[in-house]
């Protein structure tokens, strides 16, 4: 007596299946491609502009979305001059090279990404420990620069090590800190509590 193969176990079928599966996946993970980069483009409402940086910048609890999300605001220029949109580009760029070429991330996380040694850097430009904003600028340089001498531990004992970051390099970083802190993280970092302290 011979047995016969049901037709839901032929091997055929699960060919077919196999087939169509990895070809609706394919299909499913271009439109999921096309539809993250139109969402993480800079310009839009999630990732804004590099002319961000010449704009007040804070960060607070939304009640309505229940998470924590940049607020922009008025006119806040960066270094005391307003950047044109392919400055303030060229600027970012500059920062955002360096910190690549300079490691950060073996021990800070930008964006959820990176080491946990020294403090996350996403929403550094907001940081309480820069005591306040007209004196943030002059502090960030100083520390970049030169972070022996302008060491801010805060009781942690850590300290950076001096990169040997030029004074171009240092306007770049902090103008790179200043646009990522403008990032809708969807509330990442949670319950960061940001100079201004505002709820």
């Amino acid at each position: 007596m011979s047995q016969t193969t049901p037709a839901w176990a032929s091997e055929a079928r699960w060919k077919k299946i196999a087939i169509w599966v990895t070809a609706g996946s394919f299909v499913l993970l271009i439109f999921l491609t096309f539809d993250t980069l139109s969402k993480v483009s800079v310009g839009g409402e999630r990732v804004r502009a590099y002319s961000v940086i010449n704009q007040e910048i804070d960060y607070r609890y939304d009640e309505q979305k229940k998470r924590y999300q940049p607020v922009i605001g008025k006119g806040a220029p960066l270094f005391g001059r307003v950047f044109s949109e392919e400055e303030a580009e060229k600027l970012v760029t500059l920062g955002k090279k360096t910190v690549q070429a300079k490691n950060c991330m073996n021990c800070h996380t930008l964006l959820g990404n990176g080491a946990y040694y020294a403090p996350d850097l996403t929403k550094a430009w907001l940081d309480p420990g820069w005591i306040d904003a007209a004196n943030r600028e002059n502090l960030m340089l100083a520390f970049l620069k030169d972070p022996v001498s302008n060491a801010r531990s805060f009781g942690s004992g850590r300290r950076m090590p001096n990169l040997g970051i030029t004074d171009e390099e240092a306007h770049g970083i902090v103008a790179f800190l200043k646009w990522m802190s403008a990032i809708d993280t969807n509330g990442f970092p949670n319950n960061f509590k940001t100079l201004n302290a505002k709820e």
